[in-house]
């Protein structure tokens, strides 16, 4: 239970149950429960959605959604893909590139990076047929991923909650975490579920590899990007071949 409630209070504004630091290895546990945060998250907002949908028509609703999207995970996500986007365009070498990450201010390439993710999926949010399977498998999938990439690829800094997470995570919370997508997935789209989940990966461990040729390793703000890259491109997905 610990790991769980970890793994809440890490990703979203859960209350905070557990009123201390946890240990890293609690940290790393909590991995494997990331795309169940992704599940509670993915009815929360259809929730959002539905009762906005009884007052406003559905763009606003799709705003609200999206609104309440960015609230109840504090950004998290967003700032590491911003952060990414400066990191990764901004700087010339490996070095600076991660000097630019860490650096709080935010660049033009993050600025113009959130703009176009928060668009896509606005858009896909508010034109989208089949909204609770694309918000429920967006949120959950892009969970997944980062589990998958925190385990396969190295990270690229000595310190940071990162590297504690990284260092902690074993085969079994890669494992949960796909019993828990691939469950998840199965229940919204039978054998299609499989093929998000597949695409899913893809995008994980492609954007990973990107990054590794500029970086000597992962960052957390790369974990972030994966999420956030994998959570739009299921939103627009549903939009493009709906279910």
């Amino acid at each position: 239970m610990t790991s769980i409630i970890a793994a809440f209070q890490f990703l979203t504004i859960f209350p905070a149950l557990i009123k201390r630091m946890f240990t890293p290895q609690e940290m790393g546990r909590a991995v494997g429960w990331f795309p169940l945060v992704g599940v509670v998250l993915g009815f929360s907002l259809f929730d959002v959605n539905y009762a906005a949908r009884l007052v406003f028509p559905p763009t606003v609703a799709a705003a609200l959604t999206l609104s309440a999207w960015i609230i109840f995970t504090r950004a998290f996500h967003l700032d590491g893909f911003m952060d990414t986007c400066d990191g990764l365009f901004g700087g010339f070498t490996p070095e600076r590139r991660l000097e630019i990450m860490k650096d709080s201010r935010m660049g033009a390439f993050g600025v113009a990076g959130g703009i176009l993710v928060l668009l896509i999926e606005y858009s896909a949010l508010s034109s989208t047929t089949n909204l609770f399977p694309s918000i429920l498998l967006a949120a959950t999938l892009g969970r997944w991923a980062s589990p998958l990439v925190i385990y396969a690829f190295p990270y690229a800094r000595e310190d940071g909650l990162g590297i504690e997470m990284k260092r902690n995570v074993r085969w079994q919370e890669v494992v949960v975490s796909t019993l828990i997508a691939g469950i998840t997935a199965w229940v919204m789209l039978g054998w299609l579920g499989f093929v998000f989940m597949l695409g899913a990966a893809a995008v994980g461990f492609l954007t990973s590899l990107y990054a590794m040729r500029l970086l000597p390793g992962l960052t957390g703000d790369i974990y972030g990007t994966v999420t956030i890259l994998v959570e739009m491109l299921i939103l627009a997905a549903f939009t493009a071949f709906p279910t």
